[in-house]
């Protein structure tokens, strides 16, 4: 669904890289850190670009064959690079700057370095990193335009095939100005699938994606797991694959910020503490007011009672009774509380609403959150075949219903059962009309 007629690539954008001492975001360290900012110049003239390169001491040693690949030993780092500590700080000082609900951050394989960069903010500072803004992965979206492409996906593989210009490979520098290309050319090549999307729709849809692309990686995993248990294989390696299956899974919980199973815990309780395998309370908050700010305006922060119920809704799955004034955002609550649902895989939300004209109300705001939403009702019969195909296929984010249409007998044998089944979440919109209405205002919210 197009959201506007000027590309996100014409904008404003930053790009971000950093090379570290190993492959793993949470134990590993930064060695350097690339922050690239473009700002469009006038018509026919160039962007404006700036680029920030830190050099950090780790730490700790770097091993030489990571030396190898970005050419920064553990001597040059000790000598040349700043207390880790200093660095961490002032880059996600300067990311709060220039990293906005409308100035997307490009990074090829995002989930690592914002990872990474989030582990080392927690562990230098005890804080984790805010997402302040959406986020646009070449990596991911390349997956998901091309599946079955064959060969390898990193940088160098990915730029040769679309042609992008990769100067200076595994340097920081180097690798966030291919980031920005990549993302520009998808953008342009792509235009009605990418480049015309608004970045924070463009964000989830990567969510959504990257959870669908892991969770089918791991189902790979799980069959080849049967194969070799019933061909009497290797326990060994049985075990490593049912290892790397359910850390895939963990991964695909969230992104592009990927928590770690704290230490204490079985799979189980980590499983509950992580709430069902949303994201931490932090990162789930960032996320809900970037969609906010899309829905609402730039500036629009969450009241703590829309928080509390989205909280509710998303992270603890609990049901929520909102009973608000008119104005306050209860449709916020609901949209937002979707988005984050859907982003991890739910089903559809399915909102009953009293009137017509609301629904077409709430259809205009759900788009601008990113939000698929259609109806079924009285005035498009027309369109109630091709509405259940779009449901059955996955495409609808929220369903809107009258109360009549829940309650008729062809709907309730044809469609609710698979609502039933596959609906992550149910809203009774406007039922304060029962009370100030009276009873028989509407008597099927009463059924």
């Amino acid at each position: 669904m197009n959201s506007s007629t000027e590309s996100w690539a014409e904008g404003p954008l930053i790009a971000l890289d950093a090379e570290t001492t190993g492959t793993d975001p949470h134990q590993d360290r930064i060695v350097t850190v690339t922050v690239i900012t473009i700002n469009p110049g006038q018509p026919g003239e160039r962007p404006e670009v700036s680029t920030r390169t830190w050099l950090a001491d780790p730490g700790v040693d770097i091993p030489a064959e990571v030396t190898a690949i970005h050419g920064i030993s553990t001597e040059q780092a000790r000598r040349d690079g700043r207390p880790a500590a200093e660095v961490i700080a002032e880059v996600t000082a300067w990311l709060a700057q220039v990293w906005t609900a409308t100035t997307p951050l490009c990074a090829f394989n995002a989930a690592f370095d914002l990872t990474m960069l989030d582990a080392e903010l927690r562990r230098h500072h005890g804080r984790g990193l805010p997402l302040s803004g959406p986020v646009i992965d070449p990596s991911c979206i390349d997956h998901h335009l091309d599946p079955d492409r064959a060969g390898t996906r990193n940088l160098a593989a990915v730029c040769a095939h679309y042609q992008v210009r990769l100067d200076g490979a595994h340097t920081s520098e180097g690798d966030a100005l291919a980031a920005a290309r990549l993302a520009w050319r998808l953008a342009g090549t792509q235009p009605d699938r990418i480049g015309l999307l608004a970045p924070h729709i463009l964000h989830s849809h990567q969510a959504r994606w990257y959870h669908d692309r892991e969770l089918a990686f791991a189902d790979k995993l799980d069959r080849k797991i049967r194969y070799l248990r019933a061909q009497g294989g290797n326990t060994g390696e049985v075990s490593q694959l049912l290892a790397r299956a359910t850390k895939v899974r963990a991964r695909a919980r969230s992104w592009p910020l990927q928590h770690p199973e704290p230490s204490g815990h079985t799979r189980d309780e980590h499983q509950a503490a992580r709430l069902d395998g949303v994201d931490t309370a932090s990162s789930l908050r960032d996320r809900a007011t970037v969609l906010l700010r899309a829905l609402a305006g730039g500036t629009a922060t969450l009241r703590e009672d829309q928080w509390t119920a989205i909280e509710s809704l998303v992270a603890h799955r609990r049901r929520a009774l909102v009973v608000q004034r008119t104005g306050w955002g209860k449709s916020a609550v609901y949209f937002l509380a979707t988005a984050l649902l859907r982003a991890h895989g739910a089903g559809p939300t399915v909102i009953i609403s009293p009137l017509l004209a609301l629904m077409r109300n709430q259809i205009a705001a759900a788009a601008k959150a990113g939000i698929h939403a259609v109806t079924m009702n009285s005035a498009n019969p027309q369109e109630w075949d091709q509405v259940q195909e779009t449901v059955a296929s996955g495409e609808v984010d929220v369903l809107l219903v009258s109360p009549e249409r829940l309650n008729n007998p062809d709907f309730r044998d044809t469609m609710l059962p698979k609502l039933t089944a596959s609906a992550g979440l149910l809203v009774v919109d406007e039922a304060h009309c029962i009370s100030d209405w009276g009873h028989d205002f509407r008597p099927d919210y009463r059924r």
